[in-house]
């Protein structure tokens, strides 16, 4: 396997824009790659930048239903196709189908350098689009190119594939894609569903019952869960079920909307507690599976003081060179921000002082976030032969 990092970037996957009113705007991953560039974290010399090419039907459909598809070819002309299309969370823009092939292609594409062993890990940032269903649209995710490229490797031969969502929001698209298939571990943390769109990832969503009993995680956190209570519930839960299923790739959606900024949920992460998670996940990737490593963007709504700083974060520790939380940001970087209007204030380091010391969880304490742990390993556990009560599992 080759130690080079593919990183598939290209100024197109800035298409993906839903108007300049909507919280998901292309802006962030511009200024994301900028950063990262900035700070030399493009630079490094087992990092690669690959353009990649639209997903073709044959591909789009291992997920998505061929109507589904036609209705977001047509939307742009016919607003009234349906399929969850022409709402407030998922509006029509001109060429929505191109842009979302193309972030759909990308995520393919950094699957099979991975697979194919030209890659040790590979990005995309603009994909994790993980609500998207089979024959609709879903908070603000047209095709799920997480579920897509999960399906490639499916069949390349792989029979155990772990999915971990980091995302603020339960990744419910790749669940359902998937809720009857054992090869695939979907392990979602997540602000809780009472709460939260979409309101589901309840503990007790554990997979098939009749096909696939245990091949569903959920880790749903109560609102305010800061840096150290979401790495403690983190550690208590998924690298056990990771260890224990024994994946031999994972694919990680990196959404970085659980920050404390964010506009659209209510956890309380900072950049210094989504860096910790980031490696957090490099470390098991090594550990279980080789380092076959596919990363993916997501959700994240800060545009200029959470996303580009997390997804830097997130860039160096993939290429193995992570960047000190001390790190000055570039006043060039910064009076770009100012020049294009933004109105948040430019962040001037690449830390937000997070403590990301945690004490590991343990059955003789009792929080808000304790008890959530214990739902989740009560409700799964068991299925992986580990025993929910014993903090050693």
């Amino acid at each position: 396997m080759s130690d080079a990092i593919t990183v598939v970037w290209d100024d197109s996957l800035l298409g993906y824009t839903m108007g300049g009113d909507h919280p998901l705007h292309p802006v962030r991953l511009d200024l994301t790659m900028r950063l990262a560039d900035s700070l030399g974290v493009l630079g490094n010399d087992r990092l690669e930048l690959l353009k990649p090419t639209p997903a073709d039907v044959d591909l789009l459909t291992l997920v998505h239903d061929p109507a589904y598809l036609e209705a977001v070819r047509r939307a742009p002309t016919d607003p009234g196709v349906g399929h969850g299309l022409g709402t407030a969370d998922n509006p029509i823009f001109e060429d929505m189908y191109d842009a979302a092939a193309l972030i759909t292609g990308g995520t393919v594409l950094a699957a099979q350098r991975v697979h194919e062993g030209q890659a040790q890990h590979a990005v995309n940032i603009s994909g994790g689009l993980h609500h998207a269903m089979r024959s609709s649209a879903s908070g603000f995710c047209v095709f799920n190119d997480a579920a897509i490229a999960i399906a490639w490797l499916l069949g390349k031969g792989y029979e155990r594939i772990a999915y971990v969502d980091l995302d603020v929001h339960h990744g419910d698209g790749v669940q359902a894609a998937f809720y009857d298939d054992p090869r695939v571990l979907t392990v979602s943390v997540h602000q809780t569903p009472l709460t939260l769109f979409p309101g589901t990832g309840y503990p007790e969503e554990t997979g098939d019952p009749d096909k696939a009993m245990g091949s569903a995680v959920n880790l749903a956190l109560p609102n305010g869960t800061d840096d150290s209570a979401w790495l403690r519930a983190f550690t208590a839960v998924v690298p056990g079920v990771l260890r224990a299923f024994q994946p031999q790739i994972i694919v990680t959606q990196c959404g970085c909307d659980a920050h404390h900024e964010d506009p659209l949920a209510d956890l309380s992460l900072t950049v210094d507690g989504q860096r910790a998670s980031y490696k957090a996940m490099h470390e098991l990737a090594h550990e279980i599976c080789e380092g076959r490593w596919v990363v993916l963007g997501g959700g994240g709504y800060g545009l200029v003081r959470c996303v580009p700083r997390a997804w830097t974060h997130l860039l160096a520790e993939v290429a193995g060179a992570p960047l000190d939380p001390a790190t000055e940001i570039p006043e060039s970087w910064r009076e770009d921000v100012v020049r294009r209007g933004l109105r948040a204030r430019p962040p001037t380091h690449m830390t937000e002082g997070g403590y990301t010391g945690f004490s590991r969880w343990d059955t003789f304490t009792e929080s808000r976030v304790d008890r959530a742990v214990m739902r989740t390993r009560r409700a799964t556990f068991p299925y992986f032969g580990l025993d929910p009560d014993d903090p050693r599992d």
